[in-house]
């Protein structure tokens, strides 16, 4: 069995890469956020900057692309909120049979997401644009949430083929002794 996790480990720069990107990517939402953010305050507080009016609408779309973006990241470092309360008192086989069913169920829900979530941003994106920009489809606003699915699923199958490395070789190493 160590043979094919030998030839698994081969992807982790991949999903090194995968994470840096998104962790790229949650930044410049970050500081577009606050740049769009402080021109709102600037606009609102001195007469002589217009404030703009599509930037609350704009502040608040970065901020779901955020969220939901960032939570895959935490997917990738095991950082997301779980029970581990009973984890101690449990067999550590049962702890892990119980993380390899909640990395299938958060696969699932990824699954969800990205389908269901694509259909809503194709169906209600296309009925309307944002009020204050009405060049902008109302797709934008929904995107995320596919995004975050796709994101879900990447991240949970490398947490996946952990928990069931870690399920092998603690195995073979408890035949060993």
């Amino acid at each position: 069995m160590p043979k094919i996790f030998s030839v698994l480990d081969k992807v982790k720069p991949v999903y090194d890469i995968a994470e840096k990107i998104m962790m790229l990517i949650c930044k410049l939402l970050l500081i577009a956020d606050i740049l769009v953010t402080c021109y709102m305050v600037i606009g609102r507080y001195l007469t002589f900057v217009p404030a703009p009016v599509w930037g609350e609408q704009v502040v608040l779309t970065l901020m779901v692309y955020m969220a939901v973006l960032s939570a895959t990241l935490a997917i990738r470092s095991n950082g997301h909120i779980r029970m581990t309360c009973f984890d101690r008192y449990l067999p550590k086989k049962a702890v892990m049979v119980l993380d390899i069913i909640s990395d299938i169920l958060v696969m699932v829900l990824g699954y969800v997401m990205l389908v269901h979530g694509w259909t809503a941003a194709i169906k209600l994106g296309a009925r309307g644009f944002y009020d204050s920009l009405p060049w902008l489809s109302r797709f934008w606003m929904y995107l995320p949430v596919p995004v975050a699915g796709a994101g879900m699923i990447i991240f949970e199958i490398e947490q996946l083929y952990q928990h069931i490395k870690a399920f092998f070789i603690k195995e073979e190493k408890e035949v060993a002794k």
